[in-house]
């Protein structure tokens, strides 16, 4: 098999893979500002700590938090946040990384992050560099009513508003599938108006209905977390414990428990290619978790020293060639009359200036092709590992 064949392999097996996903990222959203809505900042937190935990790194997580809880006077713990009254785990910690903070923390922000409406400026860490083949999970929290999530109590983002958002990222090739999450009051009419295909919906209550609180503490003086959250994640830590977890989203909204959410937790499956079945049948690692074992179908897998090992070996080739080149130029026997011809020749261009002609130039001009054929497989080598930073 040439050399040139066997390096575009891999290109010609990616295609067959092209629709499969190849990242997850997570949008987490509080959208209510106080001390006495400590429990939606507590809802967020405890997600970002899960998908964090189960490989989503910081750059591929948006946290949107009004943020005024750690650090609130009435805080008898400072700087901590808890989701149990027995503060086992402090959610806030040293290791969070908030993108939007405070008054940064509106609905146009959030469409715009949504739909990459931003202006050239805007940091990386604050956009969400989805494509295509990206999973996308969005979860949000705060109080809401029919069709309408309040923003700190100053602005509401309505059901159509969301559909659009996701219509536009959709035409913009944005994402692969959305499983999109909401706790809040009323919830499941945040997702009634979807039209975009590809995406999971579910949420905590139907119309008319409120979304409960699942605990206080004493002496933190406000309910930590709510109902739904706390059953989500509940599932996540004690079922789903490594990244390795085959168990679906069919195994997660079957552990939903009306009687224990107090609510009806609602789930949309018609958006989804396949439908239910289809839906049910995705893993919780395709949207909480990262991407694992990605390769091309086959088995042949790369990584970031598959180039230079290709290079290594044209080299050896070419090591080769020059080595068996000048054994026969060695071994070549030459007559002493044609000997001193070319001493003749050879003394004579020297004394004409002239540029030296002999058996090296054959030599060179394979050297020439060579290198060019190096250079190639170097520039595309380089291309596709810059491709995977």
């Amino acid at each position: 098999m040439s050399l040139t064949f066997r390096l575009l392999i891999p290109l010609l097996l990616a295609s067959f893979a092209w629709g499969e996903h190849t990242s997850n990222w997570a949008v987490l959203v509080s959208t209510s500002r106080f001390w006495f809505n400590y429990r939606h900042l507590a809802n967020v937190l405890s997600l970002y700590r899960t998908v964090k935990r189960l490989g989503i790194p910081d750059s591929q997580i948006i946290l949107m938090l009004p943020d005024d809880m750690a650090c609130n006077p009435r805080n008898a713990f400072p700087g901590t946040v808890y989701n149990n009254a027995d503060r086992a785990l402090d959610l806030y910690g040293d290791n969070i990384e908030v993108d939007y903070r405070g008054y940064e923390v509106t609905v146009e922000n959030f469409i715009r992050l949504m739909t990459d409406r931003v202006s050239e400026d805007m940091p990386r860490s604050k956009r969400l560099l989805t494509d295509d083949r990206s999973n996308i999970l969005v979860y949000m929290t705060g109080h809401g009513g029919n069709e309408f999530l309040k923003f700190q109590d100053a602005e509401e983002i309505s059901a159509f508003d969301l559909a659009d958002a996701f219509e536009q990222m959709w035409e913009k090739k944005r994402y692969h599938e959305i499983l999109f999450m909401i706790d809040t009051c009323q919830a499941n009419t945040m997702y009634s108006k979807f039209y975009s295909p590809n995406i999971l919906a579910t949420g905590s209550s139907e119309i008319d209905q409120s979304s409960y609180s699942h605990h206080a503490d004493n002496d933190v003086g406000v309910a930590v977390i709510d109902r739904y959250t706390y059953y989500n994640l509940d599932f996540l830590e004690t079922q789903v414990r490594e990244p390795t977890s085959k168990l679906t989203m069919g195994d997660l909204f079957d552990s939903y428990d009306e009687e224990k959410i107090h609510s009806h937790p609602g789930v949309r499956y018609d958006l989804f290619p396949g439908g239910e079945a289809v839906a049910r049948s995705r893993l919780v690692m395709d949207f909480f978790g990262n991407v694992q074992n990605v390769e091309v179908e086959g088995g042949i897998s790369r990584n970031e020293t598959a180039w230079q090992e290709e290079l290594a070996a044209i080299e050896r080739m070419i090591n080769e060639a020059r080595r068996s080149h000048n054994e026969s130029l060695t071994a070549r026997p030459q007559p002493a009359a044609e000997e001193a011809k070319i001493g003749e020749t050879k003394q004579a261009i020297r004394k004409e200036g002239a540029m030296r002609v002999d058996g090296e130039s054959g030599w060179s001009k394979q050297l020439v092709g060579a290198t060019a054929l190096l250079g190639c497989v170097g520039i595309w080598a380089a291309g596709s590992w810059l491709e995977k930073l």
